[in-house]
């Protein structure tokens, strides 16, 4: 599936989870959910939000973590998980990842802490 038709696909699967919007980046989309990243496509693949309170479910489901290759190595990114391709068959289980991959993204940004504000030099 194209990114633009997961974009299109995600559109409706998220309207009751909030709003959505899908942002360029690094040759793929970031995912956002009221400001929230939750996801990215790349490669034309989903993949998900996780933290250590959801990783198993990915992992139960036979997903694996979003990795590229840097230098020739690989790198591997284990915050985000390719979302199960059953999902995106079935808009039920679609919103179910989607709100997994919600809730990840709340619990990380609660553990980080504030950030404080900038100061600006003084015009001249």
């Amino acid at each position: 599936m194209s990114a633009q038709s997961l974009i299109r696909k995600l559109e409706t699967a998220t309207a009751p989870l909030g709003e959505f919007r899908a942002r360029p980046m690094f040759g793929g989309h970031g995912l956002y959910l009221d400001g929230l990243m939750f996801g990215l496509i790349a490669y034309d693949r989903l993949y998900l939000k996780t933290d250590a309170q959801s990783r198993a479910k990915f992992e139960a489901a036979g997903s694996k973590p979003f990795s590229y290759e840097a230098r020739g190595r690989p790198v591997v990114i284990t915050s985000y998980w390719l979302c199960p391709p059953a999902a995106l068959k079935d808009a039920k289980r679609l919103r179910d990842w989607l709100g997994t991959a919600l809730d990840a993204a709340r619990r990380s940004k609660a553990a980080k802490p504030a950030r404080k504000p900038r100061r600006r030099k003084p015009a001249v």
